[in-house]
C-alpha cells in the first residue's frame, strides 16, 4: 500500500499514470484482437454448416462424409465471397460511386438473390465435364474425390485472396476435380478436350473482355470526352450506352441467371436484350436531359451521369454471378449427398435447398469479413477508375460472357472482368501516348520526356499486373496437385 496521503496530489498522479496504462493495455488488446474477429466469425458459420448437416443426416449411412463435407462446402463458399465477388464490386468502388459498406450490403443482398432464387437447379456433368465419375469405380471413391477437390479450391482460393490475386473459382474447382480424378482412376478419367477449352479461355475472356471494355472507353472518349460541347454530347450518347448496358444485363441474365426458372437459348436471349436496350433507350433520353441541366461543360460534370448506370451494373452482376457460381462451392458438395443418399455418383446432380443456403450465406459471410482487400484490388490498385471506365468494365462482362456463350466457351468472370479493368488501363496508355505524339508534332520545338519520366507515368501497375497473370497461369494445376496429394491422404487414411 502507498505512504503518500489519499488527498495528496502525488497519489493522484500516480493513480492517473496506472488507468493510462490499464488503457494503453486495452487498446493494444483491442488492436491484436481485431484481425481474428473474422476467421472467428467464418469458424463459427463452417462448424454451423457442419451441424446443420448432422441434424439433417443424423444416423444415416456415410453421414460423417456429408458434415466434412458441409463444412469444406462452407469454406469454399467464404472464399469465393472474399475473393470472387470483387470482380463486379470492385470497379465501382475504385470510381467512387460506391462506398465500400454500400458496396458490401449491394452484393450480399443481391449474391444471395441470386443462389437462392435462380441458382443452378442441376449440375448435369460433375464440374463441367471434368471427370467420367464411372471411371472411379465405386461410391466411397467418389465422394473422397469430391471431398479432395472442394478442400483444395477451397484452399487455393484461401491462399490467392490474401497474396491478393483475384483467381478464377470456377478454375480452382476444376482443377480440384481434375487432381482428384487422376488420383483415383489415372489420366484416362479426365476429359482433355474440356480441359483444352478451358486452357484456351484463360486467354480469350481476358483479352476479349478488355478489347470490348477499351473499345468502349474509346466511344466515349471520341464522342463524348474530346467533345467541344460535352454535355450536348453526353444527352445523346449516354441514353444509347445505358441501353446497351441494359440490353446486355438482359440478356446475360436470361442466359446465365435464370437457367433454374425456365431454359432460354442465345436467339432468345438476344431478342430479350433486344427489347430491353429499345426501351432504357427511350426511357433515358428525357431522364439523362433533366440529370444535366445546369452542368458545367467538363469531364468532372459526365462522371454524374455514368454513377447510377454503374451501381445498377454492379448490383445485377452480382445477382448472375450468385446464380451462376454458386455450383463452385455447393457443387461437389451436392454430388456427396447425393451418393451418399442413393449409391448412384453417375446421374445428373440435384441441389438441395439446404445446401444452396450453405453457399449463398457463405458467400456473403466472406465478401463482409474478407472482401474488401480483393475489392480495393480490383477497383484502385490495377489502375486509376471513374464511373466511365468502371461503367466500360462491369459492361464488358456482361457482354463477353454472352459472346461466350455463343461460342460456346467455357469463361471465367474473374479473368472477364479483371482483363476488362487492363483493358480500360492499356487504352489509357496508349492513348497518352498518342497525343504526346500528336502534340510533339504540332510542337517539334517541344523538349522530350525523359524514359525514366515515361516509365513512372504508367498507368497500370506492372507488378499486379504479372502477379494476376501467374496466378490464373497456375490456378488449375496448383488445385489439381494439392487435390491429387489430398486425395491419396484420405485414401490412405479411411482405405
Amino acid at each position: 500500500m502507498s505512504d503518500q496521503p489519499q488527498g495528496d496530489p502525488r497519489h493522484l498522479e500516480t493513480l492517473d499514470r496506472d488507468l493510462a496504462r490499464y488503457s494503453n493495455l486495452e487498446t493494444a488488446s483491442s488492436y491484436v484482437s481485431r484481425p481474428l474477429i473474422g476467421p472467428s466469425i467464418a469458424f463459427v458459420f463452417i462448424v454451423l454448416a457442419g451441424l446443420a448437416a448432422a441434424l439433417i443426416f443424423g444416423q444415416a449411412n456415410n453421414s460423417l462424409i456429408v458434415i466434412i463435407a458441409a463444412c469444406f462446402g462452407a469454406y469454399m463458399a467464404l472464399n469465393i465471397g472474399a475473393n470472387d465477388v470483387a470482380n463486379n464490386m470492385g470497379p465501382a468502388v475504385g470510381a467512387n460511386a460506391l462506398s465500400m459498406g454500400g458496396a458490401i450490403a449491394i452484393a450480399v443482398v443481391f449474391e444471395s438473390a441470386g443462389a437462392l432464387i435462380a441458382g443452378g437447379d442441376v449440375v448435369s456433368t460433375i464440374a463441367k465435364g471434368i471427370i467420367a465419375p464411372e471411371s472411379m469405380g465405386n461410391a466411397q471413391t467418389f465422394m473422397w474425390a469430391m471431398l479432395a477437390a472442394l478442400l483444395s479450391a477451397a484452399l487455393w482460393v484461401n491462399l490467392a485472396t490474401w497474396v491478393g490475386a483475384p483467381v478464377s473459382t470456377t478454375h480452382s474447382v476444376v482443377g480440384g476435380v481434375m487432381g482428384a480424378g487422376i488420383a483415383s482412376a489415372g489420366l484416362a478419367a479426365v476429359s482433355w478436350s474440356t480441359m483444352g477449352k478451358i486452357a484456351a479461355s484463360w486467354v480469350i475472356s481476358p483479352v476479349l473482355g478488355g478489347l470490348i471494355a477499351a473499345g468502349f472507353l474509346w466511344l466515349i472518349k471520341s464522342r463524348i470526352i474530346y467533345q467541344d460541347d460535352k454535355i450536348a454530347a453526353a444527352r445523346k450518347w449516354v441514353p444509347v450506352l445505358v441501353g446497351i448496358m441494359a440490353g446486355a444485363f438482359a440478356a446475360y441474365l436470361a442466359l446465365k441467371g435464370l437457367k433454374k426458372i425456365i431454359k432460354i437459348d442465345i436467339t432468345t436471349a438476344l431478342l430479350i436484350g433486344g427489347a430491353f436496350a429499345v426501351a432504357t433507350w427511350a426511357i433515358m433520353i428525357p431522364t439523362i436531359r433533366k440529370q444535366s441541366e445546369g452542368l458545367e461543360n467538363r469531364n468532372k460534370s459526365l462522371k454524374v451521369l455514368f454513377g447510377i448506370p454503374l451501381v445498377v451494373s454492379a448490383a445485377l452482376l452480382s445477382f448472375a454471378h450468385g446464380a451462376n457460381d454458386v455450383a463452385n462451392a455447393v457443387g461437389p458438395l451436392a454430388a456427396i449427398v447425393q451418393a451418399s443418399q442413393s449409391g448412384d455418383f453417375t446421374a445428373a446432380i440435384n441441389i438441395p435447398i439446404w445446401v444452396m443456403i450453405i453457399g449463398a450465406f457463405g458467400i456473403s459471410f466472406g465478401l463482409f469479413l474478407f472482401g474488401p482487400k480483393l475489392i480495393r484490388m480490383v477497383g484502385s490498385q490495377i489502375t486509376k477508375l471513374n464511373p466511365m471506365r468502371a461503367y466500360c468494365v462491369a459492361l464488358s462482362a456482361a457482354i463477353t460472357v454472352i459472346v461466350a456463350s455463343w461460342l460456346g466457351l467455357p469463361v471465367s468472370s474473374t479473368h472477364i472482368a479483371v482483363g476488362g479493368v487492363f483493358g480500360v488501363g492499356f487504352f489509357r496508355e496508349w492513348d497518352a501516348e498518342r497525343r504526346i505524339k500528336k502534340a510533339r508534332l504540332a510542337m517539334p520545338d517541344r523538349p522530350k520526356m525523359a524514359k525514366e519520366e515515361r516509365r513512372r507515368r504508367k498507368l497500370v501497375r506492372r507488378s499486379h499486373f504479372m502477379t494476376i497473370i501467374a496466378a490464373w497461369i497456375i490456378t488449375v494445376p496448383a488445385a489439381a496437385i494439392l487435390s491429387g496429394i489430398i486425395f491419396l491422404g484420405i485414401h490412405t487414411i479411411l482405405g
